[in-house]
């Protein structure tokens, strides 16, 4: 079940949607198996819907905990996925050579990385494609931002896992590192060190999928979120991939809106930026024009407001927290 909430833009008629997804049953009580005394059984099907979508980033520590991790996973990928067609269908029909031209998916770290192989998956077994149509597809849809350098951002789920769950996609993941490998093969010859330290597949007991990698090379672009962050990629975790592609890593450094953290959350620090600056407002769209309040750093009545907006707001919130 799709739950839209709008975005409105600033100082424009133009609102975004933000669609989220909550998990519910075909039928939520079973009347047959209630009346023969099977009490549990007749919610179950309810049951077993919602706790996927009922609180999300379970404990993974455990194999229930992964296993629930990844259903929420595949859960909101695909429906998202779903989606994107409908809406691309209903003007393109059939024509999936636009597809990438027209929609473009960012896998946020690799929670949603899963969502490059239900694509994959729906275009082929589906839509029809051919399997180097869809890839296409995919590798000129999707781009993948990473966050972090720690483990927790570069999951890895056991081969097992995936195949009990995602037969079908464990077969996608394998035909793509066959194909993957055999470019490294054929790239680094007689270098077997360098093709298993790349491949999808990390060998031990239990087997893993990198889901890293699989963003990566499922991916026309890879970024990272600050210049420092993004050259340790590519000095550290991602070094050899930044040689296999080159230019492929790139910065995307993250930032906040001050439309929304500014103007809207702080009202009163706003209209102070606007009446030192003879009551214009234009930095709200464009933050550069901040740079006219550099002779006010060491101006005596500007510090003044400026500090006792901040206490204000903060005896605001104590206020808030308190009641």
């Amino acid at each position: 079940m799709a739950y839209d909430t709008p975005i409105p833009g600033f100082n424009t008629y133009n609102t975004n949607n933000l669609r989220l997804w909550r998990s519910r049953p075909r039928n939520t009580f079973d009347f047959d198996k209630f009346n023969s005394s099977d009490y549990q059984g007749a919610i179950k099907e309810r049951q077993d819907a919602e706790y996927i979508t009922s609180v999300l980033y379970p404990n993974d520590s455990t194999d229930s905990g992964k296993e629930l991790r990844l259903k929420q996973q595949y859960f909101f990928c695909s429906a998202s996925i779903y989606d994107i067609i409908r809406r691309y269908k209903e003007k393109h029909n059939d024509r999936f050579a636009l597809f990438a031209e027209k929609n473009k998916i960012q896998l946020n770290d690799t929670h949603p990385a899963i969502a490059t192989i239900e694509l994959l998956r729906i275009l082929i077994d589906e839509e029809m494609l051919s399997f180097e149509e869809a890839w296409s597809v995919v590798y000129n849809t999707f781009s993948y931002t990473n966050h972090t350098v720690l483990p927790e951002a570069l999951e890895k789920w056991s081969v097992d896992l995936i195949g009990n769950l995602l037969p079908r996609h464990l077969e996608l993941i394998y035909l793509i590192n066959h194909i993957y490998l055999t470019k490294l093969r054929q790239k680094y010859p007689g270098d077997s060190k360098k093709v298993e330290r790349m491949s999808l597949i990390e060998e031990g007991w239990p087997k893993k999928v990198r889901m890293a990698y699989l963003s990566i090379v499922c991916s026309h672009t890879v970024n990272g979120v600050a210049a420092l962050h993004s050259d340790l990629l590519k000095k550290t975790i991602f070094s050899e991939f930044d040689q296999l592609y080159p230019g492929k890593l790139q910065n995307k450094t993250n930032g906040v809106t001050p439309r929304r953290w500014i103007h809207c959350c702080n009202p009163r620090l706003s209209e102070l930026l606007s009446a030192t600056m003879g009551g214009i407002d234009e930095w709200i769209t464009s933050l550069e024009n901040l740079q006219q309040l550099v002779p006010y750093a060491t101006d005596k009545a500007f510090q003044d407001k400026f500090i006792q907006i901040k206490r204000d707001n903060k005896e605001k919130l104590r206020k808030w927290v308190k009641q």
